[in-house]
């Protein structure tokens, strides 16, 4: 399965112990993990900025996403109505890798349930379709 982890479901997964970095695991062994360069750029200031995880251990874990993930430049952002222009260029990237999911915290982007071919589930939905499967 092709999967797209939002800035929020990485920085969990690194910052902090427990379900994002079992999710986190699980995509990294199991299946395709997509991400983009606006992601990375996101990640690297979340995590520094509202961690405070040092630039020399944020360097090293984007560099190992870098090695192990398939990394897309998105294309036109979809049209759609959302606050955070942010998260169209996530969502934006998620499309042009044709990823099955987008796997996200973001109340806003969970909202939207499924955009073309992609859905967005939670973390928690993510893991409990993974345990049941």
């Amino acid at each position: 399965m092709r999967v797209f982890l939002d800035t929020n479901v990485l920085a969990s997964a690194v910052a902090t112990r427990g379900l994002c970095a079992d999710v986190l695991r699980e995509v990294l062994s199991s299946h395709d993990l997509i991400i983009s360069k606006h992601l990375l750029n996101e990640l690297k200031e979340v995590l520094q900025r509202k961690f405070g995880i040092p630039s020399p251990l944020i360097s090293e874990f984007v560099d190992m996403l870098q090695q192990d993930t398939i990394l897309v430049n998105p294309d036109n952002p979809p049209q759609i109505q959302i606050k955070d222009k942010d998260d169209l260029m996530i969502l934006s990237a998620a499309l042009t890798a044709n990823a099955d999911l987008l796997v996200t915290g973001d109340k806003e982007l969970l909202a939207l349930d499924k955009v073309k071919n992609l859905e967005i589930v939670s973390p928690r939905l993510f893991w409990n379709r993974l345990k049941a499967s």
